[in-house]
């Protein structure tokens, strides 16, 4: 605190008044830098001032002032009474834009994309004009097939499979049979009709296939008997150009045979085209 010394003069008194009230101002002006700080262009002089104790004597000298901020300079920059703004630097890019430069080269062609699904039917087109008159068919091409042939002679199984061959022509209509191999080869295609007839031995058995090339399509069978029977067997094939038609005997796992006396005919195979594919 200060202390003053008082004369009961009156001059002396007035002075006194005057000397308090040039305090008290005094006091109104310094308080501020002590609260906010004085301003200084050493690093951190914005950074408030206070002592530890949070206040001063008015009556104090600068030099303590100067050792006071000295020791509380050191504090740190979030102590700050208010936020420093942040600067970021903004550059307009359309002023530095300048004029248009020339097309460059084109670059290599991307990959393939995946193929999309198949677009709507397109409207039928206008009709064409009339082509050209074809080449001339085969005169010797004829839309006829028939066959029948016959057998005099008995046949019994041998070791392996027999193709049935026939000694005997009724009809064979453009030679499409062959005699020799006892097979009907197709050279009109078209649905067919087959017959056979046999005449089966007795006490022995009768297995025989009509054939499709390779394929058994049906089976004549007899089981062995003491009387011997005609036997007979039909149907209908769909046949493609070059296909062949024969009887197969089956080979020899059991007693297998047909009957005939060299006289008369007992075996026949026939066949015959009912209607071409082409017409």
């Amino acid at each position: 605190g200060a202390w003053f010394r008082y004369d009961h003069s009156p001059g002396s008194e007035l002075v006194t008044m005057v000397t308090i009230q040039l305090r008290v101002c005094l006091a109104f002006l310094v308080l501020p830098l002590f609260v906010f700080g004085a301003p200084t262009d050493e690093p951190g002089a914005k950074e408030a001032i206070t002592t530890s104790s949070g206040c001063r004597h008015c009556c104090d000298s600068l030099d303590s002032h100067g050792s006071s901020e000295a020791h509380t300079g050191t504090t740190s920059h979030h102590s700050l009474p208010y936020p420093m703004p942040e600067v970021r630097p903004y550059i307009n890019i359309t002023i530095l834009k300048g004029d248009k430069g020339d097309q460059g080269e084109p670059g290599s062609p991307g990959k393939w994309g995946k193929e999309g699904p198949p677009g709507e039917r397109g409207a039928q087109g206008p009709k064409g004009s009339k082509g050209q008159m074809g080449a001339p068919g085969d005169p010797c091409k004829h839309q006829y097939a028939a066959f029948s042939v016959g057998r005099k002679k008995a046949l019994h199984s041998s070791e392996s499979y027999q193709a049935l061959i026939f000694d005997t022509v009724f009809v064979n209509l453009y030679g499409h049979f062959d005699m020799f191999k006892g097979k009907f080869y197709c050279y009109v295609a078209g649905l067919y009709f087959f017959s056979l007839n046999i005449h089966t031995w007795n006490f022995k058995e009768t297995y025989m296939h009509i054939m499709r090339n390779d394929h058994q399509e049906v089976i004549l069978y007899a089981q062995p008997s003491d009387r011997s029977i005609m036997q007979s067997q039909s149907l209908m094939l769909e046949l493609q150009e070059n296909d062949e038609v024969w009887v197969r005997l089956y080979k020899r796992e059991r007693e297998n045979a047909i009957y005939s006396d060299n006289v008369d005919i007992y075996i026949t195979f026939s066949g015959y085209l009912i209607k071409p594919s082409l017409e």
